[in-house]
């Protein structure tokens, strides 16, 4: 009887021991009461499969350990995904040894420390040897292990953001403790200090510490070897030209910049005294002028003062519009839309770098789209005003990105028929692509849609866009929708993550366009397109213009305002390196 109850509670385990699956995903509202009765940990039967590769148990505000028999139990765990659930203070027992482990992702929980016994494994042998990506971002910690170099010295990734860290445990840059470590983030934490020794870290290409409490950047930075992207906007330097170079110059002139001896700091400290401190200062001087120029400083400071503009509907000449049909509020019933204008993805890779942060929105914040989904589009190829309906699958046509047109009834049953024999061939739970989401229409009987004024479906959340308002390089003018069976606030908070990265990108584009101009091969990829400033417009003026948001109201069939995004209270950053004009 008691066996026969725990099949019921838990039939994906059944399920997953059955077909001797590899990857296995626990998530949605019935988890939590589950993880509850078993007392707040994972079940015992989890560990019983030696064969899993890949576990996720994401979004349990009740699980606050994951119980021990994970390290015995699951000896082949390549990645293992603990976000957004409430572990902590401490993990009891530790999660190691861990031996074939390489992803472990524990954000967004409630960890405050990780001490030997109840963190992530032994350091000596190490519990996690092979490891490759740790990310503890959305937590409590005040301090990091002082072990954690030895338990996990193949490290490539460490993402510490959102905690309340003041500083780094001095063994994690001593010579050769993470040899490969390539990405280190620990913004919005408390630190106060970077060391020296920082530059030990000889693989190390990226380095976010923005937003954070450092008065001081060590000129020793500029030994890393491969150090390609750094970004201290948020702090309060002493050194005020400094400080203005990190919102707005090139990664290499900050490094030369550091490399010189700054001003009155760094290694130059107390090595030239008099006429020859002078002579020095001045030389300094002249190098910063060749390399970021009187017109970048310029730019600086206008970039700074004008990323974001909101364009109020009183503002607006033709506002856009999304009618909300009363149908949709069974299926999906929240929504918000913006316009940005003055996007400029034409050069190099920018297209590339814009399309993989709404990627990385979906699989973070949105939860893969379990939370909430983004749609891009096009705007030239929309016309307004949208209606936000529900249809059944049978009457809802779209010609989705990449493929024909087709009706959502028989597009879900290819996906369907996609994802089984994926899963057959590689033996594996989840799959690639859109076919991960085909289990959020699971007993709909409607499905949502975003339909513009000629009738075209242009979105179908959460599966896909249209082709018809596809972004492209010579995209300007974008229409965003955060949509959401959750709550109306998840699909701000993410419409605020989306913007803040756009601008940042079209900032950075910006500041490259030079080096990134389009490749012949780029062109030749837009049919009847030249890179031509006038083709954008607006561009002759890019450098700057800041990105407009254009305000988008939300009613229902009546016309009565349901939410308009940017409201005062959105986009209100904390990031110090943005300014919203309102």
């Amino acid at each position: 009887m008691a066996a026969a109850a725990v099949s019921e509670a838990w039939p994906e385990l059944e399920l997953a021991e059955r077909e001797r699956r590899r990857e296995l995903l626990l998530t949605g509202p019935g988890l939590e009461q589950r993880v509850r009765a078993a007392g707040g940990r994972l079940p015992p039967r989890l560990f019983t499969l030696p064969l899993l590769h890949y576990l996720e148990v994401s979004g349990c505000g009740s699980l606050r350990e994951p119980g021990p028999g994970l390290a015995q139990g699951l000896p082949q765990l390549h990645s293992l995904v603990l976000r957004r659930n409430a572990l902590g203070p401490g993990l009891s027992p530790e999660l190691g040894p861990l031996p074939a482990l390489r992803v472990l992702d524990l954000s967004g929980n409630a960890l405050e420390a990780l001490p030997p016994g109840q963190g992530l494994g032994p350091a000596e042998p190490p519990g996690l040897p092979q490891l490759q990506s740790l990310n503890l971002s959305g937590n409590r910690l005040r301090e990091l292990p002082a072990d954690l170099a030895r338990c996990a010295p193949r490290l490539q990734t460490l993402n510490l953001t959102g905690n309340r860290l003041d500083a780094f445990p001095a063994a994690l840059f001593r010579p050769g403790a993470l040899p490969l470590l390539s990405e280190l983030a620990a913004a919005d934490n408390c630190l106060r200090e970077l060391s020296p020794e920082i530059a030990h870290l000889a693989s190390l290409k990226t380095l976010d510490l923005s937003n954070n409490q450092l008065s001081e950047i060590p000129a020793e930075l500029a030994d890393c070897p491969k150090l390609k992207d750094i970004n201290f906007r948020g702090n309060r330097l002493r050194d005020k030209r400094l400080e203005k170079m990190v919102s707005g110059c090139q990664t290499r002139s900050i490094l030369e910049y550091l490399r010189a001896g700054g001003r009155g700091g760094g290694r130059g400290r107390g090595k030239a005294e008099g006429p020859d401190r002078e002579e020095a200062r001045r030389k300094r001087r002249e190098r910063r002028k060749r390399e970021c120029g009187e017109a970048e400083e310029a730019w600086v400071d206008e970039a700074s003062r004008l990323l974001l503009r909101v364009l109020h509907v009183a503002e607006n000449p033709a506002p856009l519009t999304v009618t909300v049909s009363p149908g949709v509020g069974d299926v999906r019933p929240f929504i918000v839309g913006a316009v940005v204008r003055g996007m400029d993805l034409q050069p190099g890779n920018a297209l590339k770098r814009f399309l993989s942060s709404q990627t990385k929105l979906h699989e973070d914040l949105c939860e893969k789209r379990t939370a909430a989904t983004i749609a891009t589009h096009d705007l030239r190829a929309i016309r307004g005003p949208l209606l936000y309906a529900a249809r059944p699958p049978q009457d809802l046509r779209i010609v989705p990105l990449g493929r024909r047109e087709a009706k959502a009834k028989d597009l879900v049953r290819q996906l369907q028929l996609e994802a089984e024999e994926h899963r057959k061939q590689k033996r594996r739970q989840n799959v690639s692509g859109l076919h991960r989401y085909l289990h959020l229409l699971d007993g709909k009987e409607h499905y949502p849609c975003l339909v513009d004024a000629n009738g075209d479906v242009i979105s179908f959340p959460p599966i896909t866009n249209s082709e018809k308002t596809k972004i492209k390089k010579t995209t300007c003018d974008l229409f965003l929708e955060v949509t959401s069976a959750a709550s109306l606030q998840i699909c701000k908070d993410i419409m605020d993550a989306l913007i803040l990265k756009m601008a940042e990108i079209n900032k950075y584009t910006l500041e490259n366009k030079d080096e990134g101009s389009l490749s012949d091969h780029e062109v030749d990829a837009i049919p009847g397109q030249v890179s031509d400033p006038r083709a954008t417009p607006g561009a002759e003026q890019a450098g700057s213009a800041p990105l407009v948001v254009e305000q988008v109201r939300v009613v229902d069939e009546e016309g009565h305002l349901k939410v308009v995004y940017p409201s005062k209270t959105d986009l209100d950053l904390a990031a110090a390196h943005v300014t919203v004009l309102r």
